[in-house]
């Protein structure tokens, strides 16, 4: 076999490549199988009929077909492998000649890793936030932790905003009961807005024992939009009371003797989480650095696809919450345009950064073992709430185990460059690594701190928006 390769841009290449006949055999062999499976010949066992009986049969270009779509592919392979072609993506083929007996050719167009000019490891400078914990940090960790030992009190007055009750609901329409329109003994934090429109407003003033009438509009059910008479009754009124803020607290709610043991340990774990988010910024920065530092051509069908792929997960994700897209761009008063512009800059930059984390692993030469694999499957197994047998069994199944190993690789190549650039904060102190690695801990005795972010890469409503470059995973091998 012979090839020639031709580059077209920085990005893309052409091979040309020249298969003679006598490294067509296999193919032969397999084209005459599997026809040979389907024609019913007299006097031949199904699969076994000779070749030039086939050819008699269904003509020597049908045999033909079935080769040339055989060997292409592999002579594809051989191809790029001999050549050592970078490719991205699936190829464009087109066969250009085949003389029966001599040669076939064809040519494949094809993406390709464009070289990366890449700066030296140890030249990248870094700079993140200033870690400062306020005593508003302190106390809005200890007052979530105050939280959960809060106890509710009957009491004999009248319900307010902020009282927590227990209520019967019957609804009716033009007099009708409403299908699944009634509820018994629900509890409910009185000026929450957490059910129907104007609930909380008829039960202000409301007694143990008493009722009230109120109309709303019914959100959902057979008579969703529906103006509904709705009967409320308070079972129940009950006060929350909050422990004090002393050493007995600290002893319930922690290890700690005293309270100020535990306001000391706030600290620290927020300290903690913030270092954490050093390291999320500082892998930003870095891979910001990066792209402003080197010109990394982009091929243009792979950030388009890369696009379309990143737009109909965010369509996906909405559609299950009842979401059109639509719908959710007019709620962020946010236009197509606006958002399509906002997706394509930041699969522009994902392709951009995987480019340039692929250039350091082959580089540095990092390879993937298969600790590393195993421990990078048990940590999304965990996330998404499934065991590392089922999560790699579904990776498996969707053919995602490359792109698994291709962003583990690629992880590695960001934590070399992390330990070796220069990181500091704004105050120029040094930030080590090894507080950026560390796990984030728990809130004292147990509880659990915010970090600011959602781990999943989504807003606070549970779904990407076109600003997160790391909304939706993407791999260039796609």
């Amino acid at each position: 076999m012979k090839c020639t390769v031709e580059t077209l841009s920085p990005t893309r290449v052409r091979l040309a490549v020249e298969v003679p006949f006598d490294e067509l055999k296999p193919s032969f062999d397999a084209a005459y199988k599997r026809i040979g499976a389907q024609v019913k010949v007299p006097g031949f066992r199904p699969g076994k009929v000779p070749g030039r009986i086939l050819e008699q049969r269904i003509g020597r270009p049908a045999i033909l077909d079935e080769v040339v779509n055989d060997a292409i592919p592999k002579a594809y392979d051989d191809a790029i492998r001999d050549n050592a072609v970078r490719v991205l993506g699936r190829p464009e083929i087109e066969v250009t000649k085949i003389e029966d007996g001599d040669v076939v050719t064809f040519t494949a167009e094809v993406d390709v890793r464009p070289d990366l000019e890449l700066p030296q490891m140890d030249t990248l400078v870094v700079t993140v936030d200033d870690i400062s914990v306020s005593d508003e940090d302190i106390h809005e960790q200890v007052s979530a932790l105050r939280e959960r030992f809060a106890t509710l009190t009957g009491i004999d007055r009248p319900a307010e905003n902020g009282d927590y009750v227990s209520i019967d609901l019957e609804a009716t329409v033009d007099g009708e009961p409403v299908e699944d329109g009634s509820a018994t003994g629900l509890s409910h934090e009185v000026g929450s807005g957490q059910l129907i429109d104007g609930l909380d407003e008829a039960l202000v003033g409301l007694s143990t024992g008493e009722s009230r009438t109120f109309q709303t509009e019914l959100p959902a059910g057979p008579a969703a939009g529906r103006t509904a008479d709705v009967v409320v009754t308070v079972r129940s009124v009950k006060v929350k009371e909050l422990p004090e803020l002393d050493d007995e607290f600290a002893q319930l709610a922690s290890e700690f003797d005293t309270f100020d043991e535990l306001r000391a340990d706030a600290r620290t774990r927020i300290e903690r989480v913030k270092s954490v988010g050093q390291g999320v910024q500082a892998s930003d920065h870095l891979v910001e650095a990066l792209i402003a530092a080197v010109d990394v051509p982009l091929p243009d069908a792979v950030v388009t696809g890369e696009v379309d792929w990143r737009q109909h997960n965010i369509t996906h994700q909405l559609e299950e919450t009842g979401v059109t897209l639509s719908a959710y761009l007019e709620a962020e008063g946010q236009s197509e345009e606006d958002f399509k512009a906002e997706l394509r800059a930041n699969a522009e930059k994902a392709v951009a950064t995987q480019l340039l984390l692929d250039a350091y692993a082959d580089q540095e030469q990092l390879g993937v073992s298969e600790e590393d694999l195993t421990q990078q499957i048990v940590t999304q197994a965990r996330r998404y709430g499934v065991t590392p047998e089922q999560f790699a069994q579904q990776l498996s199944q969707n053919g995602q185990l490359p792109a698994l190993m291709s962003d583990v690789r690629r992880n590695k190549a960001l934590a070399l460059l992390l330990d070796a650039a220069t990181i500091t904060d704004e105050s120029g102190r040094p930030v080590t690594i090894a507080a950026m690695r560390s796990e984030p801990a728990g809130s004292p005795a147990g509880g659990s701190e915010d970090t600011g972010a959602d781990s999943d890469g989504t807003d606070p409503a549970g779904v990407p928006g076109a600003d997160d470059a790391s909304a939706v995973p993407t791999d260039l091998g796609r």
